[in-house]
């Protein structure tokens, strides 16, 4: 798999396969297994997310109508900021972590932190404005809109998050095991004539979490911008959502890598394979948690198959 140099936009050389990849395999998907069997919704969702919702807003997001399209954009960003903290956002940025070089001066590792999360928004600006107009043409006729049920009763707007973040799943874990060389890397023959390519298919993928999530700020705000049936303003107000969605986790990344220097680089470079191990680790657990939770978690809510889940 080809790195980019962010400070020097040139490729680095491919990554070294290391050594106990069987091991290594193991222990991420056992890790995203143990998340995805200890992560609770309620308290991301409910505690975190409406508490943050209610303070920015001043009233209860939840119960409070959204009142004209400036109100509907102030609502998308404060939403979006709302619904930071899920598993699948830290994933997102535990797996860009890897592919950010740095400099010797605080100005090369700025540069080298902010281009990376700029091609992270341009993939992730292009799904969520995209979906986002989708979303406003259509409306009701979209599964995440819906409130119809099927079998157990299990929503049709959860079979659409099932399918989308098994997909994004699958894809993490194919690119976890593409670094260790188990599998055809799909992304090295266009990265070598487009360098940033694979940060872009990964915010592309952060954008894809707004298809697929169904947290209720999210959903409300899709409901109004159907209502409004302005392709331009749904485009806007996800893109809005989506900034909102990434922006604290850019800026403690930011802090991290500025704060960091080069050691974690150094700590990468040390010792032959540790770059890959590290892409693989960040890829394959989010990879499992994601579709573990979501293909396998959530269907056993509804009494579909099985899966451990803790008590609160």
């Amino acid at each position: 798999m080809t790195v980019t140099d962010s400070v020097n936009d040139r490729p680095v050389p491919d990554l070294v396969v290391p050594g106990h990849r069987a091991r290594l395999i193991l222990l991420s998907v056992l890790a995203g297994a143990a998340i995805a069997a200890l992560w609770s919704f309620h308290f991301v969702d409910s505690v975190i997310g409406d508490n943050v919702a209610n303070t920015l807003l001043g009233h209860d997001a939840k119960g409070t109508a959204i009142t004209g399209v400036v109100a509907g954009a102030v609502f998308a960003f404060v939403s979006g900021l709302a619904g930071t903290f899920t598993a699948c956002n830290v994933a997102a940025f535990g797996a860009l972590v890897p592919l950010v070089h740095h400099g010797d001066s605080w100005r090369d590792r700025l540069r080298a932190t902010l281009r990376p999360l700029g091609h992270l928004a341009i993939g992730m600006i292009a799904v969520s404005g995209v979906y986002g107009a989708a979303g406003a043409l259509l409306g009701e006729r979209l599964p995440q809109l819906s409130t119809a049920t099927v079998g157990d009763g299990l929503p049709v707007r959860l079979i659409q998050s099932s399918v989308v973040f098994g997909i994004i799943g699958l894809v993490f874990i194919w690119l976890g095991l593409a670094a260790l060389r188990l599998l055809p890397d799909p992304l090295a023959r266009l990265e070598r004539r487009h360098p940033h390519v694979r940060l872009v298919v990964l915010g592309a993928l952060v954008g894809g979490f707004l298809i697929g999530r169904p947290y209720p700020l999210f959903h409300k705000l899709f409901a109004y911008a159907a209502e409004v049936h302005n392709p331009l303003y749904g485009a806007a107000v996800f893109i809005l959502q989506s900034l909102g969605n990434i922006l604290v986790m850019a800026v403690l990344f930011t802090v991290m890598t500025l704060a960091a220097r080069d050691r974690f680089a150094r700590w990468q470079s040390a010792r032959p394979g540790r770059l890959a191990a590290v892409t693989a680790v960040a890829f394959l657990v989010a990879g499992t948690f994601t579709f573990l939770y979501w293909d396998v978690r959530l269907p056993a809510m509804f009494g579909y198959g099985w899966y451990p889940t803790a008590g609160w």
